[in-house]
């Protein structure tokens, strides 16, 4: 499912697992209100606006509509890539190494979920990560979250308040002539060529990248599978049953620039995610700072391209 870790054609790492961005959606309240799981972001925010509001009619406070990672970090590029990745508005930097954030589609899709801090998220959604955004979910103070897979077992424990409550689909689309999109994750493990025990360094990612392996992890850990028959698996599925899903959601999945932007990568995403929170603080308008965040990343190109 996963392809391996090559560089220049030299293969350098196993994939170990792989991740991707996931909508959890509460099926109760869903259900309660006659919604449809939502397919596109507008319909996702009312949705989770209408809801919002009839809970804390009847007295549930302290639900909101949608939570999601908003700190300034790596996680609020995924989530940012994927509004504009879902709005056709590229992804930063386009495969010929040009610079194309700085667009009306990807100020758009910032502007919109600037629009959701305060209304159907929490305005400390801006401090959260993946764990703020579980946590708040899992508690039965939400009523869309984004995350990644591994959040499932955890909402389903046998304690957890949303056991059995709760769905899993597709990150919504930027409209109807939009599309699905994911940021792409996951982890793969390679042997340091300052190795002592190159060997058995080796063996050991064989073993750990194994089809028995990866299926114990699958269903003692929830840890997506980079192996496509794992996700036909009946014990698999059994202990994961959103696992059957998944191949949608890994059919429409992008990765991040770093293999065009390279050793500058870890920068432009600083310089994306720093002008993305700008916007949902209401510090300034999208148009603004994706245009001085184009300004900023010139330097870090050549020509405006890598």
């Amino acid at each position: 499912m996963l392809r391996n870790g090559t560089v220049k054609g030299k293969l350098v790492a196993l994939p170990w697992y792989t991740d991707a961005g996931l909508l959890y959606y509460r099926k109760d309240l869903l259900q309660k209100y006659t919604a449809a799981v939502p397919t596109t972001w507008d319909a996702m925010s009312s949705t989770a606006a209408r809801i919002q509001a009839g809970e804390r009619a009847a007295g549930q406070s302290k639900l909101w509509g949608y939570v999601w990672q908003g700190n300034a970090y790596e996680g609020l590029t995924c989530n940012a890539l994927e509004w504009l990745l879902s709005y056709k508005a590229g992804a930063i930097v386009a495969a010929d190494g040009k610079l194309n954030v700085n667009n009306a589609k990807a100020a758009l899709a910032l502007s919109q979920a600037a629009n959701w801090v305060g209304n159907i998220s929490p305005p400390q959604v801006l401090d959260f990560r993946e764990e703020e955004a579980r946590k708040m979910f899992q508690a039965g103070d939400a009523v869309f979250m984004r995350n990644w897979p591994y959040a499932w077992q955890l909402l389903n424990k046998p304690d957890s308040p949303v056991k059995d409550k709760v769905g899993v689909t597709l990150l919504p689309k930027g409209g109807e002539d939009g599309r699905h999109a994911a940021i792409l994750g996951g982890l793969e493990l390679a042997v340091s060529r300052y190795s002592k025990q190159p060997d058995l360094a080796a063996s050991l990612v064989l073993y750990l990248t194994s089809v028995q392996e990866q299926k114990r992890r699958a269903i003692v850990g929830g840890y997506n599978p980079t192996i496509a028959q794992l996700y036909f698996d009946m014990e698999v599925l059994a202990a994961n049953p959103f696992f059957g899903s998944l191949p949608d959601v890994f059919a429409n999945t992008y990765s991040r620039p770093s293999s065009i932007t390279r050793k500058s990568y870890n920068e432009v995403s600083t310089e994306f995610w720093t002008s993305v929170h700008g916007t949902l603080a209401g510090k300034s308008s999208a148009k603004d700072e994706l245009k001085s965040l184009e300004s900023r990343l010139l330097p870090l190109a050549k020509n405006g391209a890598w």
